[in-house]
């Protein structure tokens, strides 16, 4: 008896873990990761990206599942629902930024000159910060210092926090724990009866998640640098994938919204 459940212990783990990693793939996953990674260059801080989304990914997971398992939590299709839609309307936000962003740093071209005097605006940056003015070059004066740049201000305004930065990939994360955490713990319901280990298998389930989207953010980061052409091709990667971003979130919007009803006296959900 003890050989079988070592045997079925370690089954759990290993399909617990490798499920995990199959689930950082799906497709909503990948485009809310690539659109903040498109603008990070250092492939450490894109795998650092895909930690901090797994972490939040199986916080959710872990309470709400657990919830689920073991005290009977039945989720009302009007809040699946919502949890969903809230995954949707998080890429529509992802995809908005990059494009705007994007736009507002496309360099213009305006020819007052005087002899050889022209005046332009290009993109140019303060550190993180990353804009675009008109400016001569006699000599070049900047109307503005460093310190008054909106990223100085926040990070003067929020330096005391040592998590500012992984803040916003944990969030999405978070987000798509909870549009996933129900299907993730009825499944393990009708599969393992045991609470103590459905409950385990969402733990390796979330690990599995973890490295999953490590590997792909990592991924991601290495083929940017693979593509030639510097500033302007990781600006234009940017802008895909904030358009296919925004266009997969108004889908999911209209799925949601439309197709099951969620505004209706009737909404049809489904965990999955």
């Amino acid at each position: 008896m003890k050989l079988k459940t070592v045997i079925a212990f370690l089954s759990v783990i290993a399909l617990g873990f490798f499920l995990g990693m199959r689930h950082a793939t799906d497709p909503d996953h990948v485009i809310a990761v690539t659109t903040i990674v498109s603008r990070e260059r250092q492939i450490s801080k894109a795998a650092w990206i895909g930690v901090f989304w797994g972490t939040g990914h199986t916080l959710t997971i872990l309470v709400i599942g657990a919830a689920i398992i073991l005290f009977g939590l039945v989720i009302p299709p009007r809040l699946g629902l919502s949890m969903e839609l809230s995954v949707g309307a998080m890429l529509i936000v992802l995809g908005v930024m990059n494009v705007v962003s994007f736009v507002q740093n496309l360099p213009t071209q305006t020819d007052t000159s005087s002899g050889s005097d022209l005046v332009h605006s290009h993109a140019h940056s303060h550190g993180e910060y990353i804009h675009s003015h008109h400016h001569g070059h006699q000599p070049e004066v900047h109307e503005h210092s460093d310190e008054k740049t909106p990223v100085a201000w926040l990070d003067r305004s929020l330096q005391r926090f040592k998590l500012y930065q992984p803040i916003r990939p944990l969030m999405i994360g978070i987000v798509h724990g909870l549009a996933g955490s129900a299907a993730a713990a009825l499944l393990v319901l009708a599969t393992i009866r045991n609470p103590r280990w459905a409950v385990a298998y969402l733990f390796v389930f979330g690990a599995g998640t973890i490295a999953g989207m490590m590997l792909i953010t990592m991924s991601i980061a290495s083929a940017f640098h693979l593509v030639p052409g510097g500033r302007k091709v990781f600006r234009r990667l940017a802008l895909a994938s904030g358009l296919l971003s925004l266009g997969f979130g108004i889908v999911v919007a209209y799925q949601i919204l439309v197709v099951n009803g969620l505004l209706t006296g009737h909404p049809y959900w489904v965990a999955k």
